[in-house]
């Protein structure tokens, strides 16, 4: 399994990201995908999930109404658009894939498969 995540770079406070996560070796619609973020110093936090099979996403409360996570299942590419952004959001940013779906407090060390993690700066 593999899991690359690509489309960080350094943003202007306010603007905007997408950032994208390119999955093989897994049937990518039976699994529950997560974004996290690791800021400097700061431990590993969840940041957005979605299962198809629950019919469900989560966002983490200081993302909710700025970042939109979604998945293409034809690609098996997971996504995150990320709109306002703010210094606060600097950060590694890393995709995972797990079969259990539960996003809320999910801790980062119990994931299956992680990919590598895409660096986003904002600057103010």
């Amino acid at each position: 399994v593999q899991l690359q995540a690509s489309g960080g770079g350094l943003v202007q406070a306010g603007g905007s990201l997408r950032l994208s996560c390119a999955a093989s070796g897994l049937t990518f619609s039976t699994y529950a995908m997560y974004w996290f973020r690791q800021a400097p110093g700061k431990e590993r936090d969840i940041v957005a999930a979605i299962s198809w099979s629950a019919g469900s996403v989560y966002y983490a409360d200081s993302v909710k109404g700025r970042f939109t996570i979604s998945s293409d299942n034809t690609k098996n590419t997971l996504y995150l658009y990320m709109n306002n952004l703010k210094p606060e959001d600097t950060a590694v940013y890393y995709c995972a894939a797990d079969p259990s779906y539960s996003p809320v407090g999910r801790a980062w060390n119990n994931m299956d498969y992680w990919g590598k993690g895409t660096q986003v700066t904002v600057s103010s």
